[in-house]
């Protein structure tokens, strides 16, 4: 259920986004603006999530998840009534504080609860709550925006739904492992062969939340330059990515443990690039949402390994604050993602700009490519000396 606010919190007002730009239409910087509307969470997530860690690590997780969630209702739910463009980006930035505090408990609970290779199928079933999750509101959304453009803005009540049962479920555990098998670094870590290690995983992370941040943004202006702009068929296009994604993330611990983590980088980023590739070059409905099924599955293979990746490099104690700065390289990605996109779809169009962001991803599939190879090269340079010494 946490993890389904989280997508949420961004991407359910983006149907709205053209009638929302409509009815402020007489503010001068509506245009900028309603597009910042939607990663406008996203600085505040990025500003304060560290600091939540550091909250979570020293005062427990669950008050600070119940807490979130509170807040998340009410900043949420504020576009229904406020009266200007300002006053509703201003309640976006109290909601991104709220989803601060709400990913950065639910990524410290998850390295609390599991270890091994069930943290990382937990951490595919987390990636597709947040894509069913997100199937189902930003449809609504859709449909919603078709009514008015403020209607969308009251699917973010149902986090009160979920507040009886979190706070009877939710509690927490010990920090330190008891699990027999668990291994040396889940009690212990020396800070100095982890942090370098995890700051690259934290800027790998932002920059692919940019460009998967591209959909949300620019998929309804997009539709609407294609002589497409109803805002169901950007809230389809946005479900059958979220379906997509949703479905895929459920399988991601087989295929993590079957191919490793290099070799799910450089699938994950090759299906992105494939998918925006198509967007450059297809003109129906039809193959916009192939593009879109393509570009939610590689993000949903990519995403999870973020995870599991900063939980087993992060010690126990330090759970709760490496939770905070990944998810502020999620937010400051997305945030960046329409300030960096805007104007080189100004610059290039549409097709121009899907071509750059492919190569972007095609790039970063190269390195994992190479990255999967040197392994498999060391692993066989290994064997080869056992077997010599024998």
């Amino acid at each position: 259920m946490a993890a389904s606010l989280t997508t949420m919190a961004n991407a359910t007002i983006s149907p709205a986004l053209p009638g929302l730009e409509r009815l402020f239409g007489e503010d001068p910087n509506a245009g900028m603006l309603v597009r910042l509307l939607v990663p406008a969470p996203s600085i505040s997530v990025a500003i304060f999530a560290p600091f939540a860690g550091l909250v979570a690590d020293r005062y427990g997780r669950r008050r600070m998840l119940l807490a979130g969630v509170v807040l998340f209702v009410i900043a949420g739910c504020a576009g229904l009534f406020l009266p200007d463009l300002p006053t509703v980006f201003a309640s976006r930035l109290v909601l991104g504080l709220a989803v601060a505090l709400i990913m950065t408990a639910q990524t410290a609970l998850i390295g609390d609860y599991f270890t091994g290779d069930e943290r990382s199928a937990l951490s595919g079933i987390q990636i597709s709550a947040r894509n069913f999750g997100g199937l189902v509101f930003i449809s609504l959304a859709g449909w919603f925006a078709a009514i008015s453009p403020r209607l969308p803005f009251v699917i973010y009540g149902v986090a009160a739904v979920f507040l009886p049962l979190m706070w009877k479920v939710i509690v927490d555990p010990q920090r330190t492992s008891s699990a027999p098998h668990a291994r040396l670094e889940e009690s212990s870590s020396d800070p100095s062969s982890w942090s370098l290690a995890f700051a690259l995983l934290v800027l790998l992370q932002a920059v692919t939340n940019m460009i998967f941040f591209v959909m949300p943004t620019q998929l309804s202006f997009f539709f609407a330059v294609a002589g497409c702009s109803s805002p169901v068929m950007t809230g389809s296009a946005l479900g059958i990515l979220m379906l997509s994604g949703g479905s895929l993330a459920l399988l991601y611990g087989r295929v993590q443990r079957a191919i490793g983590y290099a070799a799910v980088f450089a699938l994950g980023y090759g299906v992105m690039a494939l998918g925006f590739v198509l967007l450059a070059l297809a003109a129906t409905p039809l193959a916009w949402f192939v593009a879109a099924a393509a570009i939610g599955a590689g993000y949903a293979l990519v995403s999870p390994s973020f995870v599991t990746l900063a939980l087993e490099l992060a010690p126990i104690r330090r759970r709760g604050a490496a939770g905070g700065v990944l998810a502020a390289s999620v937010f400051i990605g997305q945030f960046c993602s329409p300030l960096l996109s805007t104007p080189l779809v100004a610059t290039y169009g549409y097709e121009g700009f899907f071509y750059i962001t492919s190569s972007l991803a095609a790039a970063m599939a190269g390195a994992a490519v190479l990255r999967a190879a040197a392994l498999r090269l060391g692993g066989l340079s290994c064997l080869r000396g056992i077997y010599g010494k024998r």
